[in-house]
């Protein structure tokens, strides 16, 4: 089978992560896999690049230049399935696809803006997926939201949870933990509400002195944060660690997970921190609050709210037995729900004209 990924770019992010584990092993299994990134390469995209994968960057142009750059790339490979992530490479991408007569034609939203929400591009979006076979939502919220837009394709809406390998043990030594961690992990952008827990941080090392925050990533919002965290007298407390590929140590040495969003899907990083048992503290929004329903592998504080994260930060930090069960449905949700291979499947199934979840 011929599958070719349409997105945006390919720098580090968690649906660029997904993407590439599903490049290694849909290829793994037999196919020919491709990338198709119409902004940038990315350092996700050069690590596929570097193990022999193809990963078309023609850079941004104007949609329907894009449009006869798809067209032709599809017609001279020829794919049996392109899955499109995400709005733009979905507008772009599927219109193309349907030209080429590609058999199955995907596309994956991985959250619902809606700060702000734009009508207009929603409109776009769902218009075009009436040429797509399926439109997959990452969780059941997700495809609510999706179907509660205009002119949406309600009957081919189906829900292929997200799905994360588990994340390997490793050695933390270098990283001079100490005290309780609290771990973030992804962009440091204004939609992650990243002021929210640094602010509850703060409070809550009134009570917990030996407090840590990890935030590990980057992103326009970094300068400001470090800003905050002096004005805040917190600079003990809060670590910035920057960007890694490797976040397999930053998880094993955590204590709690943390999110602070205010518009999230179902962020990867989560899964991640569950396949190790590590309980976690988000706000209750979109996929994140249905993960952590459906499991029981933390607690959910409203969204911009720095005392009540402090106070679920605590608890958790000095509730030894709320905190030893909360691991161990972590770890259960994620074996029963959120595995790479139960999501693999799924697409599979999907790619090769079968149906599934609703």
């Amino acid at each position: 089978m011929r599958i070719v990924h349409a997105v945006y770019g390919m720098d580090m992010g968690g649906m660029e992560v997904l993407v590439a584990q599903l490049c290694r092993d849909q290829r793994a299994r037999g196919h020919q896999v491709s990338v198709f990134a119409y902004s940038s390469l990315g350092v996700l995209g050069k690590q596929l690049v570097d193990e022999g994968f193809e990963v078309y960057v023609p850079e941004q142009a104007h949609p329907l230049r894009t449009i006869f750059r798809y067209l032709s790339r599809f017609r001279s490979r020829k794919p049996d399935v392109v899955h499109c992530h995400g709005v733009a490479p979905t507008i772009q991408a599927a219109i193309a696809a349907k030209i080429a007569r590609v058999p199955v034609i995907l596309s994956t939203r991985h959250r619902v803006e809606f700060f702000p929400y734009d009508r207009a591009s929603e409109r776009q979006y769902n218009l075009v997926c009436w040429l797509c076979s399926w439109i997959t939502g990452i969780c059941q919220t997700t495809c609510n939201q999706l179907r509660a837009g205009p002119w949406a394709r309600k009957d081919r809406i189906v829900t292929v949870y997200n799905g994360m390998q588990a994340v390997p043990r490793s050695d933390y030594s270098a990283l001079g933990k100490s005290g309780f961690t609290v771990l973030f992990v992804g962009r440091l952008m204004p939609e992650k509400g990243l002021d929210t827990l640094i602010r509850a941080v703060a409070l809550a090392s009134v009570k917990l002195p030996a407090i840590k925050l990890w935030i590990v990533g980057d992103g326009r919002m970094r300068r400001e944060l470090e800003e905050l965290v002096q004005q805040l007298g917190a600079d003990t407390h809060v670590i910035f660690w920057g960007q890694h590929v490797d976040t397999a140590p930053f998880f094993s040495g955590a204590d709690v997970f943390t999110m602070s969003s205010i518009n999230e899907g179902l962020p990867l990083s989560l899964l991640q921190a569950m396949s190790l048992g590590t309980p976690a503290v988000t706000t209750d929004v979109d996929g994140m609050g249905e993960v952590l329903r459906l499991t029981g592998g933390g607690l959910l504080v409203p969204p911009k709210d720095p005392e009540a994260f402090a106070e679920a930060l605590l608890t958790l930090a000095l509730d030894k037995n709320m905190h030893a069960a909360c691991s161990a449905k972590a770890r259960k949700g994620f074996e029963d729900h959120f595995t790479f291979e139960r999501m693999a499947a799924n697409y599979m199934t999907l790619y090769e004209g079968g149906t599934v979840g609703s």
